[in-house]
């Protein structure tokens, strides 16, 4: 078997690009303009080559590839969006793709790409009345034939193919949580064979019949071993804020990661078979490495129920000498100045195990603002207009109710644990420097509102810390869901290497 080669464009978290390593296809090139997702796949798959801004990619002078993979913008192509289809500014960089795959097929008299995959949203079914779907079929056609006409059905079907002379188009909505994740993540793949017949057969032909289908979905299965801990036996019920414009409440599995960073999901955690208490005991248990790790690796000492009033100094350090003793009512939060604590004082509580045993069947609900946090018992908080940004929570029974982190997110996507980490680089050469200062610029023209390009300072500094949550977040929420495109690749690996 000869080597399988891919290009990824719109990479984001590298999905395709892993999933084609998975499938024994090389990725060759990516084409991405978020710092940080180049980051994460420079470190991951440093033999893939990064080409930036896919409007300045000419499809005849980068190296030709079996597989061209891409997941345009949908954001105007989105239910949730403001519909403007494919003619809205982001989505319309479908147009660029398919411009770089004509290119390919041209100098290589029509040998590469063979195959190209396209993932989107449901949206686009609906978009613009149905006619977007139909000219995204209409432009894959149109790489063989120059006119072409598809026909417009009243809704467009979940799955569906086209075939034409010695070429077929092939679509078919994938959703996650029957893939082996428990998210609830609808897409849909679109396959593209340009020199035959086999997209249906990619698509729709059985699992079991796939011949080494079957060691290819156990490698996807080891890379996301952890996902059911984080979200079906550890997180029964899951909230999942859409933007404001509704909240999804699901069990067992999360509703669809968004790239909105300030609306992760919300999970009920009980913890389950980690959260036990012993004791009390007159004798510690043995000290281990795990100790101050997290996850109830810690043991801990009860004492009587006591109330502490903490007086701060305007700096917003503890004074312990004079200011701390105890009391049975907390002094007045001050809100004028930048801390609500920093003046008239806050308030710690220590609760015994019987205290916070009392509260195992009791609701309560909590609501934010700027200053502080209150908490009800049987009692909503008085609703406010920003709850859409940080609607109030509810604690039922002994759930806990937490945000998703990152990490559940990447579980939830397929990914392996660990694809975020050790990204930082305190030495970096020039010719690492001088990289990421285009990569950072690219970013500024295309995306950001910076008027300054970033410094060498800055972009030196960004390299040795360039991880954030919300970077993260918003990653994982553009990106693919890694066991339904290894499912896809699979299929195209087996068909190349059957020609």
């Amino acid at each position: 078997m000869r080597k399988l080669t891919l290009g990824s464009l719109f990479d984001g978290s590298g999905g395709f690009s892993l999933a084609g390593i998975i499938c024994g296809i090389e990725p060759k090139w990516a084409s991405e303009v978020e710092p940080f997702p180049i980051r994460v796949t420079s470190k991951r798959i440093p033999q893939m080559k990064h080409l930036g801004d896919i409007s300045s990619i000419n499809g005849a002078e980068i190296e030709p590839v079996d597989v061209i993979t891409f997941g345009s913008p949908c954001t105007d192509l989105s239910i949730a969006g403001k519909r403007a289809g494919l003619d809205g500014s982001q989505s319309s960089l479908f147009y660029e793709a398919m411009r770089i795959i004509k290119e390919m097929r041209c100098k290589t008299n029509g040998e590469y790409p063979r195959y190209a995959v396209w993932e989107n949203v449901c949206g686009a079914f609906s978009s613009n009345k149905g006619e977007d779907f139909k000219s995204v079929i209409e432009e894959f056609c149109k790489v063989k034939v120059e006119k072409v006409d598809i026909p417009k059905p009243d809704k467009w079907e979940n799955a569906g193919e086209v075939l034409g002379d010695n070429y077929s188009i092939a679509w078919r909505v994938l959703d996650a949580q029957y893939w082996g994740v428990p998210q609830r993540r609808k897409r849909i793949f679109l396959v593209a064979d340009f020199n035959g017949r086999s997209a249906s057969e990619i698509l729709f032909e059985s699992e079991s019949l796939r011949g080494h289908f079957t060691q290819s979905k156990k490698t996807g299965q080891e890379t996301t071993g952890d996902t059911s801990k984080s979200a079906r036996e550890t997180s029964n019920i899951c909230l999942n804020d859409q933007g404001g414009s509704r909240m999804d409440v699901t069990k067992g599995v999360t509703a669809t990661l968004r790239a909105k960073s300030n609306h992760p999901p919300l999970v009920f955690d009980n913890h389950g078979r980690d959260a036990r208490i012993k004791g009390p005991v007159d004798v510690a248990q043995t000290v281990v490495s795990l100790y101050g790790t997290g996850g109830n690796n810690q043991p801990f000492v009860l004492e009587k129920p006591r109330t502490f009033d903490i007086r701060l100094t305007s700096e917003g350090t503890v004074n312990v000498r004079a200011n701390i003793y105890e009391s049975d009512v907390s002094r007045t939060i001050d809100t004028s100045g930048n801390s609500p604590n920093s003046n008239q004082g806050g308030i710690a509580i220590v609760s015994s195990k019987d205290e916070l045993r009392k509260g195992k069947q009791s609701t309560y609900s909590s609501s934010k603002n700027s200053h502080f946090t209150s908490a009800e018992k049987e009692l909503a908080s008085t609703l406010v207009a920003t709850d859409y940004k940080d609607p109030p929570l509810v604690n039922v029974e002994d759930l806990i109710v937490r945000r998703l982190t990152p990490t559940e997110c990447g579980r939830l996507q397929g990914f392996p644990d660990g694809w975020c980490d050790n990204l930082s680089e305190d030495n970096p050469s020039d010719e690492e420097i001088n990289f990421w200062e285009k990569v950072w610029e690219t970013h500024r023209q295309l995306i950001s509102k910076n008027k300054r390009p970033k410094t060498r300072k800055q972009i030196i500094k960004w390299l040795s810390q360039p991880h954030s949550d919300t970077a993260e977040y918003k990653m994982w929420g553009n990106g693919v869901a890694l066991p339904c495109v290894i499912y896809v690749l699979t299929g195209i690996a087996i068909q190349l290497n059957k020609d």
